[in-house]
C-alpha cells in the first residue's frame, strides 16, 4: 500500500485529507457517519473571539456546479470551543485545526495565545475578515495587512501559523510571500470566490446579505491555478482547496504545488466523500506506481 503520511508544517499526518473549515462543524454530526480518526485532518469551524449568531437567513443559494454561503461566522466562541467542542475532538486520532477570524491583528492575535498549548495542532489564521482599522478592507487584500496579522499571531502562539487566503485578490502570491516572509509556516488556499444570485420573479437577492461566498466544483480550476501560482513563490507547504470532490481532484491539486487537500462543500451532497477520496487517493499512487503521496506535490510538467 502506498504510503499516505504527510509532514506538514512539523506536524504528521496519516494521510493529507482535511476537512474543510465551515464545512464540517466540530465534527459531532460527521461522526455519526465514520470515524473521524480516519482523516488526515479536522479543520473546525471558524472561530471568533465573542460567539455569533451570523447572518440573517436565507444564507444559503445553490449554484450550478456549487452553491453561495453568506452564514457570517455563526460559532459559539472560541472559549466555549476550547471548553466544550476541543475534548471531543481529541478523542479521535486526528489531527486538529483551529481556524480564527478577528477584525484587528490584535484580536487575532488574543485567540491565538488561548489555542497554544495543545489546544490546537496547527491555527488557520482566516484573512478574509474586515480590518476594522482600515475602514473595513478584507485583511486577505494587501500583502501588508496579512503580514501585520501573520507577525502579530507568531508572537503569541507555539503552534505552527497558516495563512488562509482570499482569491478575491489580484495577485494571490504576492501576498502568500508577505505571509511567508512574516513567519507564516504553511498557506491555505482558495477560501471562497464573491458571487450573487438574484430571484428574477422578485428582483430581489437570494442571499439576505445580497453577496456570499462562492464554492464547490464551479471554482475548482481557480483553485488549481492559485496553488499552483503560490507553490511557485513560496517554500512553505500549501493545503490546497477549493470544489475537490474526488481522488482525481485530489491528485490534480497536489501536483499542482499542495501538500494537503481540503473537501469542503463535497461533505454536503456526500457525508462520506473524504473518506472516499482517501481510498481513491490510494488507489491512484498504486496505479501510478508511486510509493508515498508525498512525491505527486509540485510535479506538473509546465509547457
Amino acid at each position: 500500500m502506498p504510503n499516505l503520511k504527510i509532514n506538514f508544517a512539523g506536524v504528521e499526518f496519516k494521510n493529507p485529507i482535511v476537512t474543510a473549515s465551515g464545512t464540517f462543524g466540530f465534527g459531532r454530526e460527521y461522526a455519526e457517519y465514520f470515524d473521524l480518526s480516519k482523516l488526515g485532518g479536522i479543520c473546525v469551524k471558524g472561530l471568533t473571539a465573542k460567539p455569533r449568531e451570523g447572518n440573517k437567513p436565507p444564507r444559503i443559494a445553490e449554484t450550478p456546479m456549487g452553491m453561495l454561503n453568506s452564514v457570517g461566522l455563526q460559532n459559539p466562541g472560541i472559549d466555549a470551543f476550547i471548553t466544550d467542542e476541543l475534548p471531543f475532538l481529541r478523542k479521535f486520532d486526528t489531527v486538529v485545526i483551529a481556524n480564527i477570524s478577528g477584525n484587528t491583528a490584535e484580536e487575532y492575535a488574543e485567540m491565538a495565545e488561548k489555542l497554544s498549548g495543545g489546544n490546537a495542532d496547527i491555527i488557520e489564521v482566516n484573512v478574509s475578515c474586515p480590518n476594522v482599522k482600515a475602514g473595513g478592507i478584507a485583511f486577505g487584500t494587501s500583502p501588508q495587512s496579512v503580514a501585520a496579522v501573520t507577525k502579530a499571531v507568531k508572537e503569541k502562539t507555539d503552534a505552527p501559523i497558516m495563512i488562509k487566503l482570499s482569491p478575491n485578490v489580484t495577485d494571490i502570491a504576492e501576498i502568500a510571500k508577505a505571509a511567508e516572509d512574516a513567519g507564516a509556516d504553511a498557506i491555505s488556499l482558495i477560501n471562497t470566490l464573491l458571487g450573487m444570485r438574484i430571484d428574477i420573479k422578485t428582483k430581489k437577492p437570494i442571499l439576505n446579505n445580497n453577496v456570499g461566498g462562492l464554492s464547490g466544483p464551479a471554482v475548482f480550476p481557480v483553485a488549481v491555478r492559485m496553488v499552483w501560482q503560490v507553490a511557485n513563490k513560496v517554500k512553505v507547504p500549501i493545503l490546497g482547496m477549493g470544489g475537490v470532490e474526488s481522488g482525481d481532484d485530489a491528485v490534480e491539486m497536489m501536483i499542482a504545488g499542495a501538500n494537503l487537500i481540503g473537501v469542503g462543500t463535497a461533505c454536503f451532497s456526500n457525508p462520506y466523500a473524504p473518506i472516499e477520496i482517501i481510498s481513491q487517493l490510494s488507489e491512484h499512487l498504486d496505479t501510478m506506481n508511486i510509493s508515498s503521496a508525498k512525491e505527486l506535490t509540485k510535479t506538473v510538467d509546465i509547457f
